[in-house]
């Protein structure tokens, strides 16, 4: 028995060695300490701001970050796949331009009829804030394009302490500022100043670290053609940017659909159940997606069994995830009563149905980010056109039949994990196909 002990410890540690699990372990341990953070501050956030404030805050976010994944056209997902850095580079600089054309269109657009969108919307409440939706935009791609550079260059130490740094600062300004003036309105402008921040502490500890090594900041080895490279890579524009656009408007619909039926303050109940349970997807399974997509575009090149990587990694995030959606389920209202306050026990109610879905969406995270990299984009597309459907059916039977916030949310996270699930399994049987037409 000893001597099996012994063999396991060591087949622990020789895998804790591999750098596919250490840049886990270091991508995790910064997301885990923004989320502790977050979590710490919780408890004296929902104390100083009440629901109807991260309600209005929320529908901001919501057309904000709807508007921002089409900012440039999805191009700074791309940065990580050219073999060369010249390549890498100029995919940078084409996402930059594109995000301030799209984002100088949108403050034309908003100035010509913002109050009418925002109406049609049901989003009248952020009407004094809608010129900083395009700042927004702009702010949300150069974090983007500088976080992925990061992961491109395998910077995760440093992706790692910018996080926590980021989350620590932010919170420290929601209470501080709080204090004294509790509104949505100090929310917002701390939420576009985080995306500031982040976005300059990224880039200025990568220049940081070239000064320290004594190492240039690269540089192209030959003269651009941004054109020829925004072709290179069309799908992403032409497929993937209609796909996260029809992905974010599904997945923000609770938010807007709340915001129109029940208020700011039904919105405030769904945005903290969400943040609540989005804490161990985030750190564990945002960790792992940002390490698994440089490394399957990897084993996609050497021919490794992408297949088997994709399974063992969704299987992995379901055994270390379940436990905590489990206790979520049965004691959910109770938790968020004691936690945050007796005024957020109905987001308790919301994250008990809440878990299953988030719970496949936490799952799903190897599989969406091999999606990419087996260049699957069309078919993705179709797939969020109909999940989109799925879920406005789902929130369509809730509230205009059952007329009941619970229900829609229950009926909305079923579908949402059935949906989730077929997105796995199709992922999971492409791969396969891959493998097979690699041995051919």
């Amino acid at each position: 028995m000893r001597a099996y002990f012994l063999k396991l410890h060591q087949k622990i540690i020789c895998f804790s060695k591999r750098p596919f699990v250490l840049n886990v372990l270091t991508l995790v341990t910064g997301t885990a300490a923004s989320q502790a953070i977050t979590m710490a501050f919780m408890p004296l956030i929902t104390r100083i701001y009440g629901p109807e404030e991260y309600g209005i805050q929320g529908v901001f976010i919501t057309v904000a970050g709807v508007m921002a994944t089409i900012a440039a056209l999805t191009y700074p997902a791309a940065i990580i796949l050219p073999k060369t850095d010249g390549d890498a580079m100029g995919i940078v600089h084409l996402s930059i331009c594109v995000s301030i054309a799209m984002s100088l269109f949108a403050a034309v657009l908003l100035f010509i009829c913002g109050d009418e969108i925002l109406s049609f919307l049901r989003a009248k409440e952020i009407l004094a804030f809608m010129y900083l939706i395009p700042v927004a935009m702009v702010v949300s791609v150069f974090g983007n394009v500088t976080g992925q550079w990061l992961i491109r260059k395998k910077a995760f130490l440093l992706t790692a302490k910018v996080t926590a740094l980021q989350s620590l600062t932010i919170n420290f300004f929601k209470v501080g500022l709080g204090v004294v003036n509790s509104t949505a309105t100090t929310l917002i402008v701390i939420n576009v100043f985080g995306g500031v921040l982040s976005a300059g502490m990224m880039a200025f500890g990568y220049r940081k670290i070239h000064v320290l090594e004594k190492r240039p900041i690269e540089k192209p080895k030959r003269q651009l053609n941004i054109s020829s490279i925004a072709k290179k890579y069309y799908d992403f524009p032409l497929l993937r940017a209609p796909q996260v656009f029809i992905n974010a408007i599904s997945h923000n619909l609770p938010v807007l659909m709340f915001s129109m039926y029940f208020g700011p303050a039904s919105v405030g109940f769904y945005l903290i159940a969400f943040s609540v349970l989005g804490a161990p997807s985030i750190i564990i399974s945002g960790s792992v997606m940002q390490v698994f997509y440089p490394r399957i575009n990897e084993a996609i090149q050497r021919g490794e069994d992408v297949r088997k990587l994709i399974i063992k990694a969704t299987l992995g995030l379901t055994l270390a995830g379940a436990p905590a959606f489990l206790i979520v389920i049965f004691a959910g209202p109770v938790i968020f009563e004691f936690i945050l306050g007796s005024e957020w026990r109905m987001a308790g109610a919301y994250a008990q149905w809440l878990s299953v879905w988030i719970f496949f969406q936490y799952i799903n995270k190897p599989a969406v980010a091999a999606i990419p990299a087996l260049r699957i984009q069309r078919g993705l597309l179709v797939y969020e056109i109909f999940s989109a459907f799925a879920k406005v059916l789902a929130i369509f039977i809730g509230y205009v039949i059952y007329n009941s916030d619970i229900v829609a949310v229950a009926i909305f996270s079923v579908f949402g994990a059935v949906m989730y699930a077929v997105l796995i399994l199709w992922v999971v049987a492409l791969s396969s196909d891959v493998n097979t037409a690699r041995k051919i």
